[in-house]
């Protein structure tokens, strides 16, 4: 029997022929924070319609005509992480001073992670599944972004700022230190003996990363003399 999520519009189509209003927005807003807890604590199999609408204040009913499914409600909150995260990566690296670029880009990446660790642990629970729904999205909107910071990097060498390393896998290493203050955050506080990580914590891992990266990417000099 088709239930109401296979008959109804996409909540996209439903407003593409108008402008959504202010208290739509809010609404949407109100809904997506609350799918991202869910989906951060139990993933996309675990996390339930009726829970989501129950937290957010909705009947069920009510917030299928926001999101007309469960997938699209996730799908959302993805697009919506990712979107922030590229936000953050533009023209992070870009300038002439790689140790500045890379110091604000850091501290960017965790900021991020402090500011939104459920959004974090959705974005982390997709890819360790394989990214079965959101792994074109990544493909198509993090490869480029990726692909321009790696250009940077080659930049820097070219002007003799940096050594070459693997700027690629620095990256995967940059992101995956960063991301971790998001996704083990509650190990990292119960080890330092604290009921949460402090800014003070999120400071202490910035100048830390910074300085292991930037000894690491120092150009040999006798090279450089040749």
């Amino acid at each position: 029997m088709a239930t109401l999520s296979d008959n109804a519009p996409s909540s996209q189509a439903r407003s593409a022929t108008r402008k959504p209003t202010a208290a739509r927005l809010r609404k949407e807003l109100n809904i997506l924070q609350t799918a991202e807890l869910h989906f951060a604590q139990y993933g996309f199999e675990g996390a339930s319609l009726e829970l989501i609408a129950h937290d957010a204040g909705l009947s069920r009913h009510n917030l299928l005509y926001y999101f007309a499914s469960k997938e699209e409600l996730y799908l959302r909150v993805l697009g919506d992480v990712l979107t922030q995260w590229l936000a953050g990566m533009s023209d992070l690296l870009r300038g002439d001073d790689p140790a500045e670029a890379l110091r604000i880009y850091i501290r960017a990446k965790l900021q991020s992670s402090r500011e939104r660790p459920h959004g974090s642990r959705v974005f982390t629970r997709e890819v360790m599944a394989g990214a079965p729904r959101f792994g074109q999205a990544i493909s198509s909107q993090v490869g480029p972004a990726l692909a321009a910071d790696v250009q940077a990097f080659e930049r820097w060498v070219a002007q003799g700022k940096i050594a070459r390393v693997d700027f690629t896998h620095l990256m995967f290493i940059l992101w995956s230190v960063t991301q971790a203050y998001a996704d083990q955050q509650a190990q990292f506080a119960l080890l330092l003996g604290r009921p949460e990580l402090t800014a003070d914590d999120y400071d202490t891992a910035a100048d830390l990363i910074y300085r292991l990266v930037i000894r690491g990417l120092q150009p040999d000099t006798a090279a450089l003399a040749q």
